[in-house]
């Protein structure tokens, strides 16, 4: 007869939470069997009672009527169009503001929700979709896929130079430690690839779409910066303004005063939590954007 170890079988009996929240009621003797504290390893044959005395934290931060762009919500998730400027969640000195906050008025439910149902974040101002979980099956299931890299997100962004037409950056990426806010290649970092595109090459310029493998913080902005290819706009990662080759007042005043990252998370897709079935968002390019691409396309047709 096959047995099952504790932590699978209760991942089995409680999938509304993750496998490394049980993990840690089994460790700490929040969940017992047959009264019992045990191991993640102990075998067990089935029929034995299983039982679990914990408490889930509430979030505690405040409620904020912020308004948010949301396109879809159903009773199991829900998907928001970001915009520039909006921190997806608090952090210290920056408790108030925050997407957290926006959501939790939107949904006073989500308080009972790790992170109020936050499975992934975009940097502030990175604008695009977001999927956020309801439940906390939605969560578990959403962290999942996540995790076995299932989760399709595509993005679009104006970069310096022409990059080869397409390819592929695997590159580690980690904290840098001379600036705690950025984050740079290193050998010791986490696991990173991304898969680039040329959409529309300019004179000095490239309208670009990316696929992301992983999700690691500022992974697209570090990598193209790693390329030699910075964002339009990243003063962070090299996209400080450069003076454009071809000779455009508009181009230059556009480029210099763009206010961020050129970047746009345009497209999501995921299985729903609950019907399983492949669901999938798109989100247009942001005015800034799409401003700084028409006046590309003009400033390359006056040559």
């Amino acid at each position: 007869m096959a047995y099952d170890r504790l932590d699978q079988a209760v991942v089995a009996l409680f999938p509304q939470y993750s496998r490394s929240r049980l993990q840690t009621w089994i460790k700490s003797g929040e969940l017992v069997i047959d009264g019992q504290p045990g191991k993640s390893k102990d075998k067990v044959m089935g029929g034995e009672l299983v039982e679990i005395d914990a408490t889930l934290e509430s979030i505690t931060d405040e409620a904020e009527d912020i308004p948010l762009e949301i396109i879809f919500e159903d009773e199991s998730v829900l998907v928001v169009n970001k915009r520039a400027g909006l921190v997806v969640h608090p952090g210290a000195g920056n408790r108030q503001g925050t997407m957290l906050n926006a959501l939790l008025h939107h949904l006073p439910v989500l308080s009972e929700i790790p992170r109020a149902g936050i499975v992934h974040r975009l940097d502030k101002n990175t604008t695009g979709l977001m999927v956020v979980a309801k439940t906390l099956v939605s969560q578990n299931s959403l962290v999942a896929q996540l995790q076995l890299h299932t989760v399709k997100r595509l993005y679009e962004a104006i970069v310096y130079g022409t990059p080869p037409h397409h390819g592929s950056v695997s590159a580690a990426v980690g904290r840098d430690p001379g600036h705690r806010t950025r984050m740079v290649v290193r050998d010791d970092g986490k696991a990173a690839t991304t898969h680039y595109r040329i959409l529309r090459s300019f004179s000095c310029h490239s309208h670009m779409e990316f696929s992301l493998e992983t999700g690691r913080t500022h992974q697209i902005r570090v990598h193209m910066q790693h390329l030699g290819f910075p964002l339009v706009g990243d003063v962070a990662y090299g996209g400080q303004f450069r003076q454009p080759k071809v000779r455009d007042e508009l181009l230059s005043s556009d480029l210099k005063s763009f206010p961020r990252q050129a970047l746009h998370a345009k497209e999501l897709s995921f299985r729903h939590p609950v019907t399983n079935m492949m669901t999938e968002f798109k989100a247009p390019l942001p005015n800034d954007i799409s401003t700084l691409l028409s006046t590309l396309y003009a400033a390359e047709d006056e040559q």
